[in-house]
């Protein structure tokens, strides 16, 4: 088992049986994390470079985590107060990374395209953490991956994506991972925040939480702040809170066994009440105990599959 390309980019070019690779293979390393010894020789001699311009707590650490229990080598590189500071080029810094034999490069940047652009001109396998409001792989791997474990299968669900869908890097990726698996996605908020021509996908469009609910098997909340760009785009936190919280009330439309997650760091009390939050639905811990494991079948695919 390998994945097709040296890179990944996105979900869009992702097959069914690719995305199935990764979903099998994490389920095996899952087991690693229950060992004395969480670690096994799978990409001894290898080293991976974290390369984040954007902070990150979550993914960063996560791949970390799952470099060094596959006994890989690992460099996390300040890029924001470093070469990046002193005005050399990403393509540049990726270069000079890459001339000291690093075999996997992850990147979190601010602009989309900058992890497709470095994939273009190194050899080393570049994998997208997150750029701009253009795609985040990995956690929609993730998200698929709890899905499949929860429900046991993903083709035929109907799967709600709440939020800020307009800026969400991981609610497009998840898009195309659902779309791709067989799942029926609506998405459901604000006019503003919905991309224009986003039908054109495949997905239904909702403006109100009850309605989008109606029959929901999984629900996946993107996170909404008060950014700049949103400032033209949302009156307050406190009026999108109003209407599209994802509380009690409003949950009891989805099926009684609905799974609720979250694709980033919450805003409690904004996208998600508390009680939804550390409820029984919510399957928001294990997602961060899982992209581990996402994580390691990445590295593992992108190195050729090999045991």
């Amino acid at each position: 088992m390998s994945l097709k390309s040296k890179d990944l980019l996105g979900m869009q070019h992702l097959t069914f049986e690719e995305i199935n690779s990764v979903i099998t293979s994490a389920k095996s390393f899952m087991e690693i994390a229950t060992r004395p010894i969480k670690k096994v020789p799978v990409l001894r001699g290898k080293t991976v470079a974290n390369l984040f311009f954007e902070p990150s707590t979550r993914t960063r650490i996560s791949f970390e985590l799952a470099a060094r229990r596959l006994s890989a080598d690992v460099i996390n590189i300040p890029a924001l107060i470093s070469s990046a500071a002193s005005g050399e080029t990403l393509t540049d810094m990726a270069k000079t990374i890459e001339a000291m034999t690093v075999d996997f490069i992850v990147v979190r940047h601010s602009m989309a395209g900058a992890p497709h652009q470095l994939a273009r001109q190194i050899k080393s396998s570049v994998i997208n953490a997150g750029d701009g409001s253009h795609e985040h792989p990995t956690q929609a791997l993730v998200d698929l991956y709890t899905t499949k474990e929860k429900k046991g299968y993903i083709e035929g669900l109907r799967v709600a994506i709440i939020g800020d869908i307009l800026h969400s890097r991981s609610a497009k990726s998840n898009i195309w991972g659902l779309k791709t698996m067989g799942a029926d996605v609506v998405l459901i908020g604000p006019r503003t925040l919905i991309p224009p021509g986003v039908e054109r996908l495949g997905v239904d469009i909702s403006f109100s939480m009850e309605e989008g609910l109606e029959g929901v098997d999984v629900v996946i909340l993107s996170r909404v702040e008060m950014t700049e760009e949103n400032r033209a785009l949302l009156p307050s936190l406190r009026e999108y809170s109003r209407f599209y919280c994802l509380t009690e009330e409003r949950l009891a439309y989805a099926k009684k066994d609905v799974l609720v997650m979250h694709s980033g760091s919450m805003n409690r009390g904004v996208e998600i009440s508390p009680q939804v939050a550390d409820g029984a639905y919510s399957v928001i811990i294990e997602q961060v105990t899982n992209g581990v494991a996402v994580n390691m079948a990445v590295l593992y695919l992108l190195a050729g599959g090999k045991k």
